[in-house]
């Protein structure tokens, strides 16, 4: 998080977006590891730097990614844990662009952003570059952040699996 701080550059095109109070929210929401706008900020800042290399729209991606997950959750309106579960997958990505637009000014390629980030979970299919880049980024990022929460747990279902097996075949 320290060479996020750093890069000033990077800091002035998140500005307004980090310092509003909706959207300092999300530091309380838990995301996988950590919490949503820690989560988001990575997503926001890997994506940026990877579309700077590439020559690409930098600044969209770095508001885009930024917005990404900004929905607010709700713990009381769910009628079963389908429906919970339906936010958390393909329809959060709808909530954060309603979210979006309701306080930022959005272009239509930030907009795809957040309402493609999910793909291929949900239908909507990135149609930028720049989509496909934050996309990626936050798939690679929430695997990572899954797999150092439930690793552990991982190796130790393994290795129990291996001592049955092997105890199995005496």
């Amino acid at each position: 998080m320290n060479e996020i701080k750093k890069d000033v550059e990077y800091q002035r095109i998140i500005k307004d977006i980090l310092e509003h109070s909706e959207f300092q929210k999300l530091r309380y929401i838990k995301h996988h590891d950590s919490n949503r706008l820690d989560h988001s900020l990575k997503v926001s800042y890997y994506a940026y730097r990877v579309a700077k290399k590439m020559h690409l729209n930098y600044v969209e991606v770095a508001r885009g990614g930024l917005l990404h997950d900004f929905f607010i959750e709700r713990t009381t309106d769910f009628d079963s844990v389908k429906d919970k579960v339906k936010l958390y997958t393909t329809g959060h990505p709808g909530e954060a662009v309603k979210n979006a637009k309701k306080y930022f000014d959005l272009t239509m390629m930030e907009e795809d952003m957040i309402r493609c980030h999910m793909f291929p979970l949900d239908v909507h299919i990135p149609k930028y570059a720049e989509s496909w880049i934050v996309n990626l980024v936050d798939t690679a990022l929430s695997t990572k952040e899954m797999t150092l929460k439930f690793g552990y747990k991982l190796s130790y279902l393994a290795n129990l699996y291996l001592i049955l097996v092997l105890n199995g075949l005496k």
